[in-house]
């Protein structure tokens, strides 16, 4: 397999020349004194040296050595703990913390670009930081003070981890019917009992400390989604002088054995009268569970994109060097017994496919994590809350689209290596095997685009997606004559997805079925069409340049490729959602 080298140049592409982020930061108060584009550069620079030379040496070892588990006790793959350490000390599990608890401070946007690397360079390796930081992300909004003063500065500086404790045996996506229990004590802790399923970094040895958010459910508490609570439960006591005491009742009774992530260690978690503190509001746990939802949501569409950028990384040094047949119009490679397979079309169709899925994500990930940013940061109360309907619309999209196209990508990758792509030791079949949970969790891709259409276009009635839209028909109506061959299709798409959400908007008011029945095929439709703004976006900022820089070229080639052969997909799409529900009900039951 390639050996890692993270896309640093595209990555500043993006974030300088599409999107102009110096230019964002300068306008927020709160990141103008923090970040520039001199610094976002200095950082990008050194997180990818971290993940190609500590980091991703681990991915191929971790996956065959996996966890394992001991009486308890969850022992991580040869050379995490080490890795782990170099990461936490560079700083970077709190590169997006708050600076007052030791956090670095980064806006999203730059946060967004490190995880891609990590994720890039070892997806089991990158879960464990991830998790934490949306620990942290939820304690930070909703914890008392003492709680943040407490346990923040060691969870940002890596010295201890997070966990997010949700998915239950019989309760996934459903968490109002969740059992864990939770009872108030004297002196204003709560005792919490119940067993989670599917936990992340639940328990490992990279860490003194793993500091569990737990969702559990008071006796008198309301039925359903309204009568949860968010329970801070830390594996090891805290002492008021922030030493750690005695062992809390909490214990891992057993790791998952897993299709991918082997290196990530998925617990299950027993707390049997553990000592926990309240996070937030009594009943209130969702909405301080979904503080980092938007965030972690964005995290996992990233790691699909990630292990897209890595998967061509291998398959392009692949299709450079592996010789078979000749070109269709003749030997290119006349000193040689056979030309390189890059030659051939079907081989350039995977290849392109997968750098143009691959760099629009990149771009899409990162004008969601702007609006992030935007939404947190602006002073502007109207402009706060434009970006927070967009990020509340585009998440679903964010981690659905990007994860499914991630599937393709890797599947595209392995499948150009032929028999060597089924191969462990060549690398491709566990990117396919890794990527295969990012469409899973997290709530599943189905979960996701009914989130989009029932809850963000249906729920508003159509105004969040109108932001989106708008913004879309401006760039059409404002772009030069010169993009013509980019704003045309683009402006057709726009169009089709506005009749398109019509359609949805005014099927779903007589048959409730018709939100599930289109849901996945709109949320595409919607994919296809965020990419191609994206497209159109890059190919204004590489125009004119393509003869001074070989990689302008290549960015209008990639963008005319997607506009051609990928774009188009989204008609066959649309039929299917105007096919509407009828057809998934001709079966009872016993007839499937």
């Amino acid at each position: 397999m390639a050996d890692y080298k993270a896309p640093l140049r595209d990555m500043r592409f993006v974030l300088n020349e599409v999107f102009e982020v110096s230019k964002l930061w300068a306008e927020l108060p709160a990141l103008a004194e923090v970040v520039d584009e001199e610094t976002a550069n200095a950082i990008l620079e050194e997180a990818g040296k971290v993940t190609a030379g500590s980091i991703a040496p681990l991915n191929r070892s971790g996956d065959e050595e996996g966890c394992s588990w001991d009486n308890g006790v969850v022992k991580t793959p040869a050379g995490f703990p080490e890795a782990y350490r170099t990461y936490a000390e560079g700083g970077w599990v709190g590169v997006g913390g708050a600076p007052e608890f030791g956090g670095m401070g980064m806006p999203k946007v730059i946060g967004a670009q490190v995880e891609e690397m990590v994720n890039s360079a070892n997806l089991s390796f990158g879960l464990y930081p991830m998790l934490t930081a949306g620990a942290c992300l939820s304690i930070l909004n909703h914890a008392s003070e003492e709680l943040k003063a407490q346990y923040l500065p060691n969870m940002y500086a890596g010295v201890w981890a997070g966990s997010m404790c949700l998915t239950e045996p019989h309760a996934g996506t459903d968490l109002g019917i969740i059992r864990t229990k939770a009872e108030a004590q004297a002196d204003g802790s709560y005792k919490i009992s119940g067993t989670k399923i599917f936990i992340t970094g639940g328990e490992q040895d990279l860490t003194e400390n793993i500091i569990h958010l737990v969702l559990a459910k008071l006796p008198d508490a309301p039925a359903g989604p309204k009568g949860i609570s968010l329970f801070l439960v830390p594996k090891i006591m805290v002492n008021a002088d922030g030493s750690l005491g005695e062992r809390n009742a909490v214990s891992c009774g057993s790791i998952e054995h897993k299709m991918g992530i082997k290196a990530s260690a998925t617990c299950v978690m027993n707390f049997d009268g553990a000592t926990g503190y309240l996070i937030g509001e009594v009943n209130k746990g969702l909405a301080a569970m979904f503080t980092m939802m938007n965030y972690e949501r964005l995290g996992v569409g990233i790691q699909g994109l990630a292990l897209g950028e890595r998967s061509y990384q291998s398959a392009i040094e692949y299709a450079r060097e592996r010789i078979q047949s000749r070109a269709p119009t003749g030997p290119v490679a006349k000193d040689k017994a056979a030309d390189p397979i890059i030659v051939h079309p079907d081989v350039r169709r995977m290849l392109l496919t997968m750098k143009a899925l691959n760099e629009g994500g990149r771009a899409f990930s990162s004008y969601v994590a702007m609006q992030l940013d935007t939404a947190k940061y602006s002073e502007d109360k109207a402009t706060a809350q434009r970006a927070d309907e967009l990020v509340a619309l585009l998440t679903p999209v964010a981690k659905a689209f990007l994860t499914d196209m991630a599937l393709e990508t890797t599947v595209h990758g392995q499948q150009i290596f032929g028999g060597h792509g089924f191969i462990r030791e060549w690398g491709q079949e566990q990117l396919v095997r890794d990527c295969r949970i990012t469409q899973i969790y997290e709530g599943t891709n189905g979960i996701q685009s009914l989130d989009l259409v029932g809850r963000k276009i249906v729920g508003s009635g159509g105004s969040y997606y109108k932001h989106f839209a708008d913004e879309i028909k401006a760039f059409v109506a404002s772009a030069d004559a010169s993009l013509a061959e980019f704003t045309k299709p683009l402006a057709a798409a726009v169009q089709n997805l506005d009749e398109l959400t019509a359609w949805v908007l005014d099927r779903a008011k007589g048959n409730p079925n018709e939100i599930g029945a289109a849901s996945v095929e709109y949320l595409h439709v919607f994919g296809y069409t965020a990419y191609a703004y994206m497209w159109a976006l890059m190919a204004r900022a590489a125009l004119g340049k393509e003869a001074q820089d070989e990689f302008y070229a290549s960015k209008l080639g990639t963008a005319r490729f997607y506009f051609a052969r990928l774009l188009p997909r989204i008609h066959s799409l649309s039929a299917s959602v105007k096919a509407g529900s009828e057809s998934l009900y001709l079966l009872d039951a016993a007839q499937f």
